[in-house]
């Protein structure tokens, strides 16, 4: 099945007159149901642990979209395998935008290279409905290392093939890509120690259990600012504001691509175009809420509201980028 994209705005009359007309084409109950979307609460599922960065960011959106849609909106944490949980369920509901999903780009970019019995197909099994916010990376390692620059990071790494370890939230997870690529594009060998999550990985490098981590920059900053962790590089396209004076990994001469991190809002596939259009509409004026944006802006959170044909191009581009990568370099999870 191709995904539709989300369309033009319209405004409340033209939306009535689509609702209505496009739900003489369906089922009666389905019918029924789109016609009063939403007539129950909706439940927003996630497909990482309470205090991820994505656990972050739907429950800071789950209130204006509320507000904007007349129902409760529901956080629901369905963490575990790459996301390939929470993925897995989202595409079992039925399509009439009660139950909907943020999920981050390993989802739908990296999974289909990383595994070879995917029980999800990005393209065929989901209605994209709204790019949601993109987030920066930092390069860190721990004060126990000795290490204070990227330079002597790779001197270290180069000195002692495979003598430095790395921790990532998992395999196959950003954090990890991130770290391999940065590994290739230096000629370093380093030694992978994954965990069952991001405050897990962290957590190891602040007492030393690992040397260094390539982390979602909001999630490190605030034990960068408590010296438990040393920050390096910024993995980004620009520095940070927060730490203006850590160069990029463009500026430290390191050539590669800068991890996205972008999430995005998907439902279950044939949700009705009408319904998408008006979640769409939801996220748009949740990443405008002056509560949100200062919120997002002081966990490094880039708001990036769009179209569904937005989350197509990324999709598209990063999957050229990445999954190139992970094919190059046989990267796989069983």
């Amino acid at each position: 099945m191709t995904i539709r994209p989300a369309g033009r705005p319209v405004g409340r009359r033209s939306l009535a007159a689509l609702l209505a007309g496009a739900g003489a084409a369906l089922p009666a109950g389905l019918a029924r149901a789109q016609g009063s979307f939403p007539n129950q609460p909706i439940r927003l599922v996630v497909s990482q642990a309470a205090g991820s960065n994505t656990d972050v960011v739907a429950r800071l959106m789950a209130e204006p979209m509320a507000r904007k849609l007349g129902q409760p909106v529901v956080v629901e944490n369905r963490a575990g395998a790459n996301g390939v949980i929470a993925t897995t369920y989202i595409k079992q509901q039925r399509p009439d935008g009660h139950v909907i999903a943020l999920v981050g780009v390993s989802l739908l970019t990296f999974n289909p290279y990383l595994y070879s019995n995917l029980p999800y197909d990005p393209a065929r099994d989901f209605t994209y409905i709204a790019p949601v916010t993109d987030t920066p990376f930092v390069l860190v390692a721990s004060p126990k290392s000795g290490i204070t620059s990227l330079a002597a990071f790779v001197e270290r790494a180069k000195a002692q093939p495979g003598r430095l370890t790395f921790s990532s939230a998992g395999i196959g997870n950003s954090t990890h890509l991130a770290t391999e690529m940065l590994a290739d594009r230096t000629g370093i060998r380093l030694t992978h120690v994954p965990y069952a999550g991001t405050t897990q990985a962290l957590t190891a490098v602040m007492t030393g259990e690992v040397d260094a981590m390539i982390s979602v920059l909001g999630n490190a900053l605030p034990q960068i600012r408590n010296r438990a962790l040393v920050p390096l590089a910024t993995v980004a396209a620009t520095r940070s504001r927060d730490l203006p004076d850590l160069p990029t990994l463009t500026e430290a001469g390191v050539d590669a691509p800068v991890m996205p991190g972008w999430l995005a809002l998907v439902g279950p596939a044939g949700m009705p175009e009408p319904v998408v259009t008006l979640l769409n509409g939801a996220v748009h004026e949740a990443m405008a809420d002056p509560a949100v944006v200062q919120n997002m802006v002081s966990s490094n959170i880039v708001p990036i509201p769009g179209s569904a044909e937005d989350i197509r191009r990324r999709v598209a581009r990063d999957g050229e980028v990445w999954g190139g990568f992970i094919r190059a370099k046989n990267l796989r999870v069983e």
